[in-house]
């Protein structure tokens, strides 16, 4: 078998010197227009593909950049992988998502390859319990880095995040405006800070409207786990009438669960997601959810990214948008107890 295309095969089939070549395949030098369309071809022909590490280490800049994410499989970060990826592709850089599965040690193998391979950028969901030696390593390579999602002490890096708190008290209050008494959180397995800021939101939106105790049931954030957790709810709390939800995908396996039972989500029992996936507008009812435009917020991570790379002494910045209640079909009005 034939080694790889090299700078020195596509001088051979070309004609002209390496050197000669490198200018044409990096755009520099004053070659003749014939000159580079003969390198072109023949760099066609032989199937040549640039070295884009070597390329960095002569110009100082690397166009790849790393996407560090937890469950890859869930919409939302599908959503948020595309906008990362639409805007980061259009500026020049290539994007490589790692899911680390909110496993630290396999965490610690995902940034160590990036880091060996020299990324020019780093966009993370750090696992739970990262622990401080990940953040000193990112910190020792003068990686820039953005962590998404869940904020840290420890980074010093740019954060995009969510104002979870406040979107889950107007996803209650809304519940809570519709004469519903009986709320329960529905949702996440972990109590990491995105799901304990929410959690706090609900347990906040109850008290201000003297209800409760707080009904927090765990799962999964999937629409299979959302199913059974909803119909374990239901026989463990028959009263509850309005639920808040941890993410879309369980709401969506939420209303699957009544469905099942022949009951109407927004009419049997009320239902309130949080992301607003593409999903969520299309699904049978249509779900109230709190909008945070997954696709958007990926767009809004990449260009901080490209910030700090371009502006690396800047001041650290951190970056939180707010969820917009939206109203479909799956919350409707009960009456007073």
């Amino acid at each position: 078998m034939a080694g790889k295309p090299t700078l020195g095969s596509v001088a051979k089939e070309a004609g002209v010197s390496i050197p000669t070549v490198s200018q044409v395949m990096r755009g520099t030098g004053r070659i003749s227009e014939q000159t580079r369309r003969k390198v072109l071809q023949a760099a066609k022909k032989l199937h040549y593909v640039p070295d884009s590490r070597a390329a960095a280490m002569r110009s100082g800049e690397n166009r790849e950049i790393g996407f560090v994410i937890n469950q890859i499989s869930n919409p939302f970060n599908a959503e948020v992988i595309f906008g990362v990826s639409d805007l980061l592709e259009a500026d020049g850089y290539l994007v490589s998502v790692l899911d680390a599965r909110d496993d630290t040690e396999r965490q610690g193998r995902h940034l160590e390859a990036f880091i060996r391979n020299g990324r020019g950028g780093l966009l993370w969901l750090p696992a739970l319990d990262t622990p401080a030696e990940t953040f000193s390593l990112l910190r020792a390579h003068s990686i820039p880095v953005v962590t998404f999602l869940r904020r840290t002490e420890m980074g010093g890096f740019d954060h995009v995040g969510i104002r979870n708190a406040e979107a889950t008290v107007c996803a209650t209050r809304h519940l809570v405006e519709r004469g519903h008494r009986h709320i329960a959180y529905l949702g996440g397995d972990i109590m990491t800070s995105v799901r304990r800021e929410r959690i706090d939101g609900y347990t906040t939106a109850l008290a201000a409207a003297n209800l409760g105790p707080p009904i927090i049931w765990d799962c999964q954030d999937n629409k299979l786990a959302g199913l059974m957790a909803m119909q374990a709810l239901r026989l463990a709390h028959p009263n509850v009438t309005g639920v808040v939800c941890n993410g879309d995908t369980v709401a969506l396996g939420a209303c699957l669960a009544l469905q099942r039972d022949g009951l109407v989500p927004g009419e049997a029992l009320s239902i309130v997601g949080f992301d607003d996936i593409q999903d969520a507008a299309v699904a049978t009812p249509p779900l109230t959810t709190m909008a945070v435009s997954p696709y958007e917020l990926g767009r809004r991570l990449a260009r901080v990214l490209l910030e700090r790379i371009r502006e690396p002494n800047a001041p650290v910045t951190t970056s939180e948008i707010s969820a917009e209640l939206v109203v479909r079909s799956t919350t409707g009005s009960v009456a007073s107890d």
